[in-house]
């Protein structure tokens, strides 16, 4: 029985990773999981990329992911189902991040797209690869 379901969504996809969050929620009804969403921010804060931001770009960035990931959760599955649903803004590298937060919430399932939609091969993309590569935990992949 699955107690707690990680969602990864990429926020810079617009709805594109809709059908990635409903399969997320309907994996996690099925269970009556707890249903937690991610989207990870690059770090602009490391060597010397950070020099070309404004001191307060990071904190502003998070905010505005924030916003987006709860926007695009109320979107797809209603602002009833949203208000149980834990968002989860992480920075660094993707994958990295994702298995991070799986970790810390005690997931027992993540699910995450396959690729970016414009990749027009059968690959999986490189985060879901290695989210799949590397976790501890069951990973469903949404084509």
């Amino acid at each position: 029985m699955t107690q707690s379901v990680l969602c990864a969504v990429d926020i810079s996809n617009g709805d594109l990773d809709s059908p990635v969050l409903k399969k997320a929620a309907a994996l996690a009804d099925m269970d009556g999981a707890q249903l937690d969403v991610v989207t990870v921010l690059p770090d602009y804060g490391e060597s010397w990329v950070s020099g070309f931001f404004e001191a307060d770009h990071h904190e502003k960035a998070l905010e505005q992911a924030q916003a987006e990931l709860t926007e695009l959760c109320v979107a797809t599955l209603g602002a009833e189902r949203n208000a149980s649903v834990r968002h989860v803004v992480a920075t660094g590298t993707a994958y990295q991040e994702i298995l991070k937060t799986a970790e810390s919430a005690g997931s027992d399932l993540i699910v995450i797209g396959a690729h970016k939609p414009d990749l027009k091969d059968y690959l999986l993309g490189p985060n879901a690869a290695r989210v799949v590569r590397h976790a501890n935990v069951s990973v469903y992949v949404v084509r």
